[in-house]
């Protein structure tokens, strides 16, 4: 009974890499955070928005800067599967499942495969259409009323889309091209 109780401090900050950083006392622990606060500013906003895990809703700043970074295969490497999974797709469109699965009740030309247990499976020609209304939503800033008005009424839309696709990799191409020169 004559032992005096002692008091544990724990420190819940995330680490920025993955280092331990030891509990030191109060001195110490300023002057890393002062290295931590250094470093930091030197990541770009791309790599800030992919590396933390923040809930909710992304701003229109972040959509804006990840509209263009899809990951879509090119159409022989796609065709080459017959179905993808709703991770697959996700991780492709770099958005949540959630959010797929909502455009899938929300459009109806998205009819992706279910089996028994329910498991969405996406036909490479679904994929071209979630591209579309990826397009329509987060580059050409529709809303999900004024995308399907958008499809609805321009049943030519998808032609119109692949030309405008076809004519992006062709400035891509040089873009590049005038860079290397």
């Amino acid at each position: 009974m004559g032992k005096g109780l002692s008091q544990i401090t724990f420190d819940f900050a995330p680490a920025e890499e993955e280092e331990i950083i030891p509990v030191a006392p109060p001195t110490a622990v300023k002057e890393e955070e002062a290295v931590i606060k250094e470093e930091a500013p030197e990541r770009t906003v791309i790599e800030n928005t992919v590396t933390t895990g923040k809930r909710g809703r992304k701003s229109l700043k972040e959509i804006a800067l990840h509209a263009d970074l899809l990951q879509i295969p090119e159409d022989d490497i796609l065709f080459k599967k017959q179905y993808y999974s709703i991770g697959a797709v996700a991780g492709m469109f770099r958005e949540n499942q959630s959010l797929i699965r909502y455009w899938e009740t929300e459009f109806d030309i998205l009819k992706p495969r279910k089996n028994r247990k329910g498991d969405r499976f996406f036909r490479p020609v679904d994929i071209k259409n979630l591209v579309m209304i990826y397009d329509l939503l987060r580059r050409r800033k529709f809303t999900i009323e004024g995308a399907k008005d958008f499809l609805k009424n321009n049943k030519k839309a998808e032609e119109k889309f692949g030309m405008i696709q076809s004519l992006e990799k062709m400035k891509g191409f040089l873009l590049e091209l005038k860079a290397n020169l």
